[in-house]
């Protein structure tokens, strides 16, 4: 283990955004320390073992994109390219619940003239209704740049839109949902490829990060619940982690990447976004490992309840976004009804099997276009603290990657332009991730 004489940074929260910031300082030389009230890091991508289904699961089913830039330099530095499996060539495979009806997207080269590889019904010209989410401006949703009607609105838009920004779409901001457009669909099929957590999200994004920045002389502490900050004018002086006072030296600085409620406590009068939706998830264990069609291990629903379906082993797993209504509903009856979805996409039938329901309530910040205004940056006036988390201002809404980007931002505010970046440091070279093919 190294060992270090340079400043400390003090690091509020070991999600992804802390872990991101503390890799990037880490590798640029200075120490940090990071604080996290569980007794594991990952925040909101995160692992468990669940003892009712006997199998590792994840918190809630996340689906990166090689389009996510932020994401891959981050598993590039901590040295786990390997804990994400790319599906090449691209393709989002789709079933309508109300009639059967399958169907995969399949874009990349000329697939708009090419319609057994688009949205049934579709034609060329309906997928150029995506660039007006561009040119949308600040207090546009995306319903008020993607109108319901036409084939595109219930087979892409409504299930792409309310996963991604986890809101309705007359009440998320289209500027928003753009900038993950062009940054993934609109940039070709190289950006779009899912990548897949085979092993959890834990074993690839998390247990890694901790690892290395253990061998690198950052330390993390769990269960270590930072209930106050102490201030002198635009300085943090002192932390307050379970009780005890942590002295913040006059080298040191403090990146605060809690969640937005959290953040607001300990800084009042911190500009923030409202808390957001509830997100559920539900993990089925089997009793065989079934297959999808193509062999993809997610399949997106329309027309039930279930919005994604992911396959890991014995496990389906399904998530429902923008679901505050269900996530008030007991748990059997959340059961009863994502089994439903769950057993005619799968064509099985029987009795809910055993089952693991997750209701995250506040799972993302509020996403509409007058909430996201209130994003702050990651400078708010204070010298030796900065933002990070997936509710600050990143351009893109709350995402695996807008959280590592927003840890990224927090550190190079710290470092100054010219502190070390991934790219500097030889980290973000060209690389390939594991295949899982044919498709």
């Amino acid at each position: 283990m190294k060992t270090h004489s340079a400043p400390t940074v003090h690091i509020v929260g070991a999600g992804l955004a802390g872990l991101s910031a503390a890799v990037r300082l880490t590798a640029a030389g200075r120490r940090a320390v990071l604080y996290e009230s569980a007794p594991q890091a990952g925040g909101r991508a995160r692992s468990f073992f669940d003892s009712t289904l006997g199998r590792t699961v994840d918190n809630g089913s996340h689906l990166a994109l090689s389009g996510n830039r932020a994401l891959l330099a981050y598993l590039e530095a901590i040295g786990a390219r390997g804990g994400l499996t790319e599906l090449r060539p691209a393709a989002f495979p789709f079933l309508d619940l109300r009639n059967g009806e399958r169907w995969t997207l399949r874009p990349g080269g000329l697939w708009l003239f090419d319609k057994a590889r688009r949205v049934p019904g579709s034609r060329p010209a309906d997928y150029l209704s995506a660039l007006r989410t561009l040119l949308a401006g600040p207090s546009a949703s995306i319903a008020d740049a993607l109108p319901p009607g036409g084939p595109l609105h219930d087979r892409l838009w409504q299930p792409l839109g309310v996963s991604v920004m986890n809101g309705a779409l007359d009440r998320s901001s289209a500027r928003l949902f753009g900038a993950v457009l062009r940054e993934t669909l609109l940039r070709g099929e190289a950006a779009c490829r899912p990548l897949f957590a085979e092993r959890g999200l834990s074993a690839a994004l998390v247990d890694p990060a901790v690892s290395w920045l253990e061998r690198n002389g950052s330390t993390l502490r769990l269960g270590s619940r930072v209930d106050g900050l102490e201030r002198d004018g635009d300085r943090i002086t002192a932390l307050s982690v379970s009780g005890e006072r942590v002295p913040v030296g006059l080298a040191d600085s403090v990146v605060l990447a809690a969640p937005a409620w959290i953040s607001s406590r300990l800084l009042p009068g911190l500009p923030a976004p409202a808390a957001g939706h509830a997100i559920v998830n539900a993990h089925f264990r089997l009793d065989d490992a079934p297959l999808l069609p193509g062999g993809l291990p997610f399949l997106g629903l329309v027309g039930g309840t279930a919005e994604w379906l992911f396959l890991r082993g014995d496990v389906a797993s399904v998530t429902v976004s923008d679901a505050d209504s269900l996530a008030d509903q007991p748990a059997e009856a959340v059961a009863a009804r994502l089994w439903s979805d769950v057993a005619r996409a799968l064509a099985l039938g029987g009795p809910v099997p055993p089952v693991r329901i997750v209701k995250e309530k506040r799972a993302t910040p509020d996403q509409a276009p007058a909430e996201m205004a209130k994003r702050p940056a990651s400078r708010i006036g204070l010298e030796n603290l900065v933002l990070a988390g997936d509710w600050t201002e990143t351009g893109l809404p709350a995402t695996l990657e807008a959280a590592i980007r927003s840890g990224e931002q927090a550190a190079k505010a710290l470092l100054g332009a010219r502190g070390t970046t991934f790219s500097r440091l030889g980290l973000f070279p060209a690389f390939t991730l594991p295949r899982r093919g044919p498709i």
